[in-house]
């Protein structure tokens, strides 16, 4: 028997492809070509929608340092690991951690999309904060501050409590086309993939 070198979500579109070509009527033909794949663009957006729902259902949560789950609690990456984790998403536990998971994004507003993980620090120390980007320039975070998980701006005023936004991460990606969710694996000790 002859070995596939295609992956499976591959297969599962050109079968999908070709169900919907041998399906649709020709006058149709050519508007499905320009969008041949927009089904599994409305399954990412509906992925980063549970996202927000997951997120914003955690809102008035205590803050608990080392917290990871809502009935007792939440720090800030405890919380963004509880709603990933949801989604089956596995992220490792630390703010440090996750901003090194993913793909980076330049630091501009109107690149990020809602289940976004956004970073946060005093200029010298690195990350120590991170949070959901839930659009329209709003995120949500376990606030040690505000002693619970709350809903922030980008525009909010300055403070010296305020942490600076340091970058952003994408854990998911645009399309599941190929795969859903980007999975940063961390250097083994001995330096072996």
């Amino acid at each position: 028997m002859r070995s596939l070198s295609t992956t499976r979500p591959t297969r599962l579109a050109i079968v999908l492809c070709t169900a919907a070509a041998l399906c649709a009527p020709v006058s149709r033909a050519s508007a499905q070509s320009t969008k041949p794949f927009a089904s599994f663009s409305n399954s990412a957006l509906t992925l980063r929608d549970s996202v927000v729902q997951m997120a914003r259902a955690q809102l008035g949560k205590r803050y608990r340092t080392g917290g990871q789950a809502p009935e007792k609690g939440f720090d800030c990456s405890g919380l963004v690991r509880y709603v990933l984790s949801a989604l089956n998403v596995g992220l490792p536990r630390t703010a440090r951690q996750q901003a090194g998971v993913g793909l980076a994004l330049t630091r501009d507003t109107s690149e990020l999309l809602p289940g976004d993980l956004l970073t946060f620090g005093k200029t010298k120390k690195g990350v120590s904060h991170v949070a959901i980007y839930i659009g329209e320039g709003k995120y949500i975070h376990a606030s040690s501050k505000a002693g619970k998980v709350i809903e922030s701006s980008f525009d909010r005023p300055h403070s010296s409590l305020v942490k600076m936004w340091r970058g952003a991460r994408r854990v998911l990606s645009l399309d599941d086309s190929a795969s859903t969710i980007v999975i940063a694996t961390s250097p083994k000790p001995d330096g072996q993939p």
